[in-house]
């Protein structure tokens, strides 16, 4: 029995959309704006995704969700298509990235109070019928 070459198992387009929760349309956007590196095609033209382009969109979908631009994305996806001479490069984008993210956090964080306080005040406003007790009880505690 002579060797054969397996097949790495593609994945077409409106697979991908599904998994992902993305329209197709952004997807070919992606790959137009080249965020979606060694996406090959069939002979008649169709999108092949392999387990690798997933990976890719997965680090896409990470720093979309990040708050990072797509112009952004694009310029960190060339510097991973440079291999290790851009390591420290990428290094610095992910720590930028991180200090942004903890930022926001911190900020969701104080905003998640004011939330917690406003859903306590109008439970008891609902309770009560009105909000006259619970504003009278505020100004008691200052």
């Amino acid at each position: 029995m002579g060797m054969e070459a397996i097949k790495e198992h593609t994945y077409q387009i409106g697979e991908v959309a599904r998994k992902y929760h993305l329209s197709v349309a952004t997807l070919r956007y992606y790959d137009q704006e080249g965020l979606i590196p060694g996406l090959g095609k069939s002979a008649s033209g169709v999108r092949q995704f392999t387990d690798e382009n997933l990976g890719a969109l997965d680090v896409v979908e990470c720093l979309k969700n990040a708050g990072m631009s797509i112009k952004d994305i694009k310029a960190f996806m060339e510097l991973a298509s440079q291999g290790d001479a851009t390591l420290a490069e990428r290094q610095a984008m992910f720590y930028d990235l991180k200090q942004r993210l903890q930022a926001k956090l911190a900020t969701l964080e104080e905003t998640m109070k004011m939330v917690d306080f406003k859903c306590a005040y109008y439970t008891q406003a609902v309770a009560d019928g009105t909000e006259r007790y619970v504003k009278e009880a505020m100004h008691r505690v200052d």
